[in-house]
């Protein structure tokens, strides 16, 4: 599988205040991964920023003309984002990564696989409102241009410790839109409980995947291969888009989940295999939250090897271990979804 890697040393230039968890140096561990993949022969590209059309696709223009008085300030635009002088031109890069990402997958043959880490993040971004650390919403951008595209069905996975609210109403009421999230619940932002199915004729194509503090490897196997793998299958997307956050890693310090690298490495595993059985492994991962530097420079080289088909389903074991908060999950997404999803 070939995969191409889209970052910039611009993402250093978003500062945040001192002790800030979403600070300069996890840029710092993009760049460090990014030169050890072309040490490998691995293609990294610069990214192009996104266009204020391609922004207005998910965002009001009100909310855009507003981030754009930000330029050259340093502002608070709620209790924990923040923007510095580049702040917007680096969050138009971060946004500009995503939507090249996905052109360079569909422009490509089969199997090409595309990774886009970038900071800000962007998944609680909403359509008139910064939030989470994000400005933009990335993964919403890149899934409204694949969809202008003629992409007639897109799949967003947010395995992030944090619900993607902004991505879930991005697309609640889109039937064209799959939207399957895993998450620590009840947690920040507060959405994404398991009754949250969408609305109108949207509804079943929003699936949460809520899950207690304290899950494990063997939850999140449990919860991906019983409920978003299979409904994944059913849907059948075209393009299979990825929120790729690592704060539900054991190690982070602002999650609560005890999840692995060799997890991280299985978890996007089990989606490229089913991006390979539904849109001819066509995988775009653009980079979320993420916030102990170790951590997330192992879970990036596990992503890489799974896109790479070094990490499979056949050379990893399954975890091992009680699925007690896999099961409660289970047990309350079920009767939301059995209408829509065979489970």
């Amino acid at each position: 599988m070939a995969l191409t890697i889209f970052t910039s040393d611009r993402f250093a230039d978003h500062l945040t205040p001192p002790g800030h968890p979403e600070r300069v140096e996890r840029a710092e561990v993009m760049q460090a991964v990014a030169s050890e993949f072309r040490k490998r022969r691995g293609a990294v590209l610069e990214p192009r920023p996104a266009t204020v059309d391609e922004l207005a696709r998910v965002h009001d223009r009100d909310y855009l003309t507003l981030l754009a008085e930000t330029a050259g300030r340093a502002v608070r635009l709620d209790p924990d984002t923040y923007t510095s002088p580049e702040t917007y031109e680096v969050a138009r890069l971060a946004a500009g990564a995503a939507v090249t990402a996905v052109d360079y997958v569909l422009d490509h043959d089969a199997g090409t696989r595309a990774l886009a880490m970038v900071r800000p993040p962007g998944h609680h971004a909403e359509r008139n409102r910064a939030m989470g650390f994000c400005l933009f919403n990335n993964i919403a951008v890149a899934a409204a241009h694949a969809r202008a595209r003629g992409v007639q069905r897109v799949a967003v996975v947010d395995y992030d410790v944090h619900h993607g609210n902004g991505t879930q109403w991005s697309f609640y009421e889109d039937p064209a839109v799959l939207f399957v999230s895993s998450h620590q619940y009840p947690f920040y932002p507060g959405t994404g409980a398991a009754g949250d199915i969408g609305k109108g004729a949207g509804a079943g194509f929003t699936v949460n995947l809520p899950m207690e503090a304290g899950a494990t490897d063997a939850d999140f196997e449990r919860i991906y291969t019983t409920a978003a793998v299979p409904i994944l299958e059913q849907f059948r997307p075209q393009l299979l888009l990825v929120s790729a956050g690592f704060d539900a890693h054991a190690d982070d310090p602002l999650g609560g989940m005890r999840v692995t690298t060799g997890q991280f490495g299985r978890l996007n595993a089990l989606i490229a295999a089913a991006a390979d059985d539904c849109c001819d492994g066509r995988v775009v991962a653009v980079t979320e939250g993420g916030y102990d530097l170790q951590a997330v420079a192992a879970s990036l080289q596990a992503t890489i090897d799974a896109f790479e088909g070094r990490t499979t389903l056949t050379n990893t074991p399954a975890p091992q271990g009680t699925t007690a908060r896999a099961d409660a999950c289970l047990s309350a997404v079920r009767p939301h979804l059995a209408k829509y999803w065979q489970l």
